[in-house]
């Protein structure tokens, strides 16, 4: 089936200035936040209506980062303790800070409330066209807010806390489908341990679990999260993170290593995939993706604020049709332009300059964004 949308974007959206402030006055009610997040996604919508995109999120603007409607919809997580993540900006050395959202698991995960009802909600309302919903997958909570001496006094393992997230994604993901999503998409930036030597070794020596066993239980989490959620006219899709925090990341490596099990086994329409650097490895990996899946290139960087060519672009596309068929191909930035809520370290308006090379190469490539 080919591609249904040929310009895509992974979700998240810079926020505004004035959002950002408000969300650190302390003085401001729930009812003027709300207010103040309406009045800009509604001016993102109207921007990527005016771009040409055919399919339109809230650029995650009521979330303090990717993941945490996950956090605001349960019990169980203590976020009171700092976890530090390394991050890597390209070539320019690492740093070490907490993350925007840390969390520990410390309770019975019990949920309280609808993850994205709300977010959906006011899209229905409000979007020019199809929509796109975006949530967290299960693997990505045990991987970072598992600590052993104190998670382990609720949940023995990593895979008991796993299979306790399972039902509320997979309940979640049905639900948007049935009021009227047109699009689910999983981040899942936890799959780039599984490419990356460090990762692999910290899996096996921190987390103490075998890398293959906890990749095959991976997919079989996330597959449970998809069962029964197919719809006609609906994509499920996947995108595979190697990181996305103030233009920096934590990981690298091509998809060799999980290609065959990953692209065969996990039961999405679409694969996201980040192709922007180096990093990412080449094309040949993809030789893997079942016949009639969309692979989505992403080949645009939301780290960095310099502008792709075109042409380039346009080769690189061309490269990866030797691998999957030019029809089954779409192009996208490599991640959302905010995963957390400070933003990559470029402007609005260079981030609608990469969304609108996203469409304009689209309708060169495809005829049709």
């Amino acid at each position: 089936m080919a591609a249904k949308y040929r310009a895509d974007h992974i979700g998240s959206l810079l926020r505004p200035a004035e959002l950002l402030q408000a969300r650190s006055d302390k003085q401001m009610g729930h009812g003027q936040l709300r207010a103040l997040e309406d009045k800009h996604i509604l001016r993102l919508l109207q921007r990527q209506k005016d771009l040409g995109l055919k399919i339109f999120t809230d650029g995650e603007l009521r979330r303090l980062n990717f993941m945490s409607d996950f956090n605001d919809a349960v019990e169980g997580i203590d976020e009171s303790d700092n976890l530090l993540r390394s991050w890597q900006a390209g070539g320019a050395g690492t740093s070490t800070q907490p993350s925007r959202v840390p969390g520990i698991v410390m309770g019975k995960i019990k949920q309280t409330q609808r993850l994205t009802q709300h977010e959906l909600a006011f899209m229905k309302q409000r979007s020019p066209g199809d929509i796109k919903i975006t949530l967290p997958t299960a693997n990505q909570f045990p991987a970072i807010y598992y600590k052993k001496g104190l998670s382990d006094k609720v949940y023995p393992t990593h895979s008991a806390f796993l299979w306790d997230i399972v039902p509320i994604i997979k309940a979640e993901i049905q639900a948007v489908i049935d009021e009227g999503a047109q699009y689910v998409q999983i981040d899942a930036p936890r799959y780039s341990y599984y490419i990356d030597p460090k990762w692999r070794n910290y899996i096996k020596n921190e987390m103490g679990l075998d890398p293959e066993a906890a990749l095959d239980e991976a997919i079989r989490a996330d597959n449970a999260c998809l069962e029964g959620a197919k719809r006609a006219g609906v994509i499920l899709a996947i995108h595979l993170c190697r990181g996305n925090n103030r233009s920096q990341w934590y990981a690298e490596g091509g998809y060799d290593a999980i290609a065959e099990k990953l692209f065969g086994r996990l039961q999405v329409d679409a694969f996201l995939l980040e192709y922007e650097s180096e990093r990412a490895g080449t094309f040949e990996p993809l030789r893997f993706v079942p016949h009639g899946k969309t692979v989505v290139l992403g080949l645009v960087s939301s780290k960095l604020a310099e502008l792709e060519s075109q042409d380039q672009l346009k080769r690189r596309i061309d490269e990866a049709s030797k691998y999957v068929p030019l029809e089954n191909l779409a192009l996208s930035p490599q991640c959302g332009f905010a995963s957390t809520m400070e933003g990559n370290l470029l402007s609005e308006e260079e981030q609608w300059r990469k969304l609108k090379l996203v469409v304009d190469t689209a309708n060169d490539v495809w005829g049709q964004a």
